[in-house]
């Protein structure tokens, strides 16, 4: 099992996310922050909607989390605002987002001003998870700025993966011990679920057209089944399908069909969504972060990858699979859950699908995690010969 080494450096982090849709650009920002935070690094995170926030990460605005700032967007263009903030040592540009001119130049102006003094931050372009081979060719290669004010510097791209050649997946220390101690009962007493020894589903998704057939083979089961629905576009899914009102403010309600019984969750915090997916026997997931989540659990899992209209995810469903060494069953519902073939949806076989997911989570375990290869790149960055940490 890999172990996280003793940060020597402590830094400031200046982390930009950009809301485009969904949750997944602010949750992995918001993980990477509380990682680094944890670690002893002073972290600012600049984004343009902190709306998620409020649930995933309760008084993250109002500094709950030590050595975690959060700051708008908006604040990052403001010049006479920036002349009352330090420097900070290293710049993340989450999933590509460009920083405001008025940003990246105030920060250059001042390097040149103290004379090498203030060295200039280490940039980097924390890309998007990908399982297929330019991520490895491309991770921790330069990308020049030919001009503005940050002319003659380098930003440096930086691709999260699933190979020792890439930055590696967000995890965070002692998260199999806390799994392990885990107890759902107590959890979902502690929540309000009625449990009663079903077999328990999560269902974190867009809206899969096959989402009618998943209720039905549930529904008529012969195995009596409690499918927990989270907040958002998965609970407008299912309601729209079996009709069903919003859940009392006051308590949870019980939606049952049949053999399957259905809880539309109020929304969870980043922990809680954790704990749902360690709770379940068998989780539903979409996005990026979902993923790594539900890989983390060990539990079996659905990912359903953000639809694109040239059908590039196609590709990208493919090279996740590849890399987890999906067995034939799970790779035929993948395809059939994200409408990439046609046809019945076929029968979930959680069993050998778990199998697969233990194997890879425990192969990956033994790889330094994200945040440490994050630090260790900044840290040859930082170094006095600024030649590509890839070459060294």
């Amino acid at each position: 099992m890999w172990t996280i080494p003793i940060v020597k450096t402590k830094r400031s982090w200046d982390i930009f996310c950009k809301v485009i849709d969904n949750y997944g650009d602010i949750g992995v920002s918001w993980r990477l922050a509380v990682e680094l935070a944890a670690r002893g690094h002073g972290v600012r995170l600049w984004v343009d909607d902190t709306r998620a926030l409020a649930w995933m990460a309760p008084g993250a605005g109002s500094g709950a989390f030590p050595g975690i700032r959060v700051l708008p967007w908006a604040m990052s263009a403001n010049a006479a605002a920036l002349a009352d903030l330090q420097p900070a040592d290293v710049w993340i540009e989450g999933f590509g987002c460009e920083l405001e001119p008025a940003f990246v130049a105030r920060r250059f102006a001042a390097a040149a001003n103290t004379a090498g003094d203030q060295p200039p931050p280490a940039w980097i372009n924390l890309e998007y998870l990908s399982a297929e081979p330019y991520a490895a060719r491309a991770h921790g290669l330069p990308s020049p700025i030919l001009t503005g004010p940050a002319k003659g510097h380098t930003r440096w791209f930086f691709y999260p993966g699933f190979t020792e050649s890439t930055g590696g997946l967000i995890r965070e220390a002692g998260l199999e011990q806390r799994r392990a101690a885990f107890d759902r009962a107590d959890w979902f007493a502690h929540l309000g679920v009625p449990w009663a020894g079903e077999h328990l589903v999560s269902l974190f998704c867009y809206e899969p057209p096959a989402l009618p057939e998943l209720l039905a083979h549930y529904q008529h089961s012969q195995t009596p089944t409690l499918m927990l629905v989270t907040q958002g576009r998965a609970a407008a899914a299912v309601r729209r399908h079996w009709a069903l009102e919003l859940s009392p403010p006051d308590g949870i309600a019980v939606h049952r069909r049949g053999a399957l019984s259905v809880v539309l969750l109020a929304a969870l915090a980043q922990t809680g969504f954790d704990r749902l997916l360690w709770a379940c026997d068998l989780n539903f997931v979409r996005g990026e972060d979902s993923l790594v989540r539900a890989l983390w659990a060990t539990r079996p899992f659905v990912w359903q990858i953000y639809p694109q209209h040239d059908d590039a995810h196609h590709a990208k469903l493919h090279a996740v699979l590849d890399a987890l060494d999906a067995p034939l069953s799970w790779r035929r519902f993948h395809l059939a859950w994200n409408g990439i073939v046609g046809g019945p949806l076929p029968q979930p076989e959680p069993g050998p699908w778990g199998e697969a997911v233990r194997h890879a989570a425990a192969k990956l375990a033994t790889q330094p995690d994200l945040t440490t290869r994050l630090v260790q790149f900044v840290d040859k960055l930082s170094a006095p010969l600024q030649t590509s940490p890839k070459d060294r």
